[in-house]
């Protein structure tokens, strides 16, 4: 059995002192001498009372309360209704025209009400009060968590998690068996470099010996199968036992069950985020898009975040240490990995990051509060940060004013260099003498050296 239960005030005057309120709910004799039960009103079931108990919650008026204010505003509608939820007092304010109270007396007015409700509720046990009031938490908890197997983020947080701690663990299982495989047949490595491969080839064949008398066509191709048989001769590897062989086939074995199930797991994964998520899948991918969930802690709390936190998600180590010493912020976190910024150059990085971040920001929160589950928002941006990528990388200038949908046009670059030539006058390192110098020094030259062939001729005669 529920019930919604009104009381009544007896002394208005000892509520005014709300830091001292405590003390007349000390006893239910004392409680009752402040309150009394005024009109109560009994469920039909806990499915009923479920709904109350929601609506009551979310600040809504369900039916049934509507039902009984109705009757309490027909008899006392001079009188005032504390209410413990403001939003709940505004919402029967404005559907019912009734006076509502909230205020910090209140709330503590309710709290005593709660602490001796076996007191002032006479004729119900104490057993069936708890039992009652257990049998709703337990409704309410499970109604709050909304429970959806196609909406539940929680199995995308370990699906991630569950996805990296495989891919650490294929990496060490792969080297400990090419390293150990190695020392028999160390030029297998060289000629097959898929791992799954390399296992499957071990697998089958074992001892490098067999590989003459092997076919494995259904796993190499033909050129790279007669380069392995040909190897396999002439193989500097050591000599290794039977149980070795047969404990390097054990850990092939691990491997490639490990790698099947990495595949399954990886559709799984996918299948998820295009249910719970599919307009961030599109944006960024869904392992990017499951690692952004997984980081923030639910998809709810990753719509909470900005599109600056979202860019930098991942990256916060970085943030603080360049805030520590003063250095460049980074410009990106976990989105990073996204393709979009990956096909981008070094120089755009971090603008393309900076878009992609502010349109993710709108798809989570399309996903997380919006009631579609087509991804057609989410290829709508995709395609807006695939435009302004082209246009940076074609050096395009986008209109600041206006609508911003046309390129501002602008005169055609061209450079216009004069050709300068060579001066070998400045190889030279003798003074720079003028030519009409020159040829004054010249003429007076030529007529010292006549005179002086005059005088020669005049002593010679």
């Amino acid at each position: 059995m529920l019930f919604f239960f009104f009381f009544q005030v007896l002394n208005e005057k000892k509520l005014q002192e709300v830091d001292s309120l405590w003390k007349e709910f000390e006893t239910p004799e004392k409680a009752n001498k402040i309150v009394k039960l005024k009109h109560f009103e009994k469920f039909q079931d806990t499915t009923e009372a479920l709904a109350a108990s929601t609506a009551l919650v979310e600040g809504k008026l369900s039916k049934n309360l509507k039902k009984i204010l109705k009757k309490i505003v027909a008899k006392d509608a001079h009188e005032q209704l504390a209410v413990a939820d403001a939003k709940l007092g505004g919402v029967i304010k404005d559907k019912l025209n009734l006076s509502c109270i909230h205020s910090p007396m209140v709330t503590e007015l309710m709290r005593g009400i709660r602490s001796q409700i076996e007191g002032l509720i006479t004729g119900l046990p104490s057993r069936e009060m708890a039992a009652m009031c257990l049998g709703l938490a337990h409704s309410l908890s499970r109604y709050k968590l909304k429970f959806s197997p196609d909406k539940v983020d929680t199995m995308i947080i370990q699906a991630i998690s569950l996805l990296d701690d495989l891919d650490k663990e294929l990496n060490n299982y792969i080297m400990r068996c090419r390293e150990w495989y190695g020392w028999h047949f160390p030029e297998l490595g060289k000629i097959i470099t898929d791992n799954l491969t390399y296992c499957k080839c071990v697998r089958k064949v074992g001892d490098r010996s067999n590989f003459a008398s092997s076919d494995v066509s259904d796993i190499l191709p033909e050129e790279i199968e007669e380069d392995v048989k040909a190897a396999a001769e002439i193989s500097m590897g050591t000599e290794v036992s039977e149980e070795d062989i047969n404990n390097i086939i054990h850990l092939c074995d691990q491997v490639i069950e490990i790698s099947e199930y990495r595949t399954q797991l990886y559709d799984y994964l996918k299948n998820r985020m295009m249910a719970i998520a599919p307009n961030l899948t599109v944006m960024v991918g869904e392992l990017v898009g499951a690692r952004l969930i997984a980081h923030a802690g639910s998809l709810l709390n990753l719509a909470k975040h900005p599109a600056s936190t979202v860019q930098l998600l991942g990256a916060e180590k970085a943030l603080f240490r360049a805030l520590k010493t003063k250095r460049d912020t980074p410009k990106f976190g976990l989105i990073y990995h996204a393709s979009l910024v990956g096909q981008t150059n070094t120089k755009n990085k971090g603008k393309i990051s900076r878009m992609l971040a502010a349109k993710t920001a709108l798809t989570i929160r399309y996903d997380a509060l919006g009631e579609n589950t087509s991804a057609e928002m989410g290829a709508e941006n995709r395609l807006k940060v695939e435009t302004r990528l082209r246009l940076l990388e074609e050096r395009g200038i986008r209109r600041i004013s206006g609508t911003g949908k046309a390129l501002a046009k602008t005169d055609k670059y061209q450079n216009k260099s004069e050709v300068k030539v060579f001066d070998p006058s400045g190889d030279s390192t003798l003074p720079v003498v003028s030519k009409k110098r020159k040829i004054q020094e010249v003429e007076e030259q030529d007529t010292e050296v006549a005179v002086i062939a005059k005088k020669f001729k005049a002593g010679m005669k």
